[in-house]
């Protein structure tokens, strides 16, 4: 089955941070807070999934608090910072909707996203994903992450659902 296949089928994608909503750089100031830049165009694409009734989750192994303000500002209310498990904690995402593993999605960029992705009947990675993730995605997106991958990512599902131009109608000239 092809990307766009898969992609008509979602009804949650979940997004993993660093490497993805981010470009993996991790910054720390002199007092230890950390910090991190998240594009704003691959905010609007996960506004723009739930919009068109795609819920968005995301799971990360590490905590940040930049990470749990990013995500309160984009109004996101399934967020899971700390999770060993990733695989583990998308079931747990399933059973709450009610939904199957082909109605889900992961966007992933290193190894320890292999067996979350596995389990989802769509997978996403960035440009500069690492190789063997990139080999496993069902796409691999042109952009990097934290440089817009995300936001390719849920263009690609908007516009395979026939979504794309009902999200995107309301900026358009009257």
């Amino acid at each position: 089955m092809d990307a766009t296949a898969r992609a008509r089928k979602l009804r949650l994608m979940a997004f993993d941070v660093d490497g993805v909503m981010t470009d993996g750089s991790i910054y720390y100031t002199d007092s230890g807070s950390e910090l991190k830049a998240f594009n704003a165009l691959d905010g609007a694409g996960l506004k723009m999934l739930e919009k068109a009734g795609i819920a968005v989750a995301v799971i990360t192994g590490r905590r940040a608090a930049c990470v749990e303000v990013r995500a309160r500002n984009l109004g996101l209310d399934r967020l899971h910072q700390g999770v060993h498990d990733k695989a583990d904690c998308l079931r747990g995402i399933l059973a709450e909707l009610g939904l199957t593993a082909d109605q889900a999605g992961f966007m992933g960029d290193d190894v320890m996203d292999l067996a979350v992705m596995g389990l989802c009947g769509f997978s996403v990675a960035p440009a500069n994903a690492h190789e063997a993730v990139q080999r496993r995605a069902t796409l691999v997106t042109r952009k990097e992450g934290g440089r817009g991958a995300v936001r390719e990512a849920c263009d690609f599902i908007l516009a395979a659902q026939g979504r794309l131009d009902d999200v995107i109608a309301p900026w358009l000239p009257q």
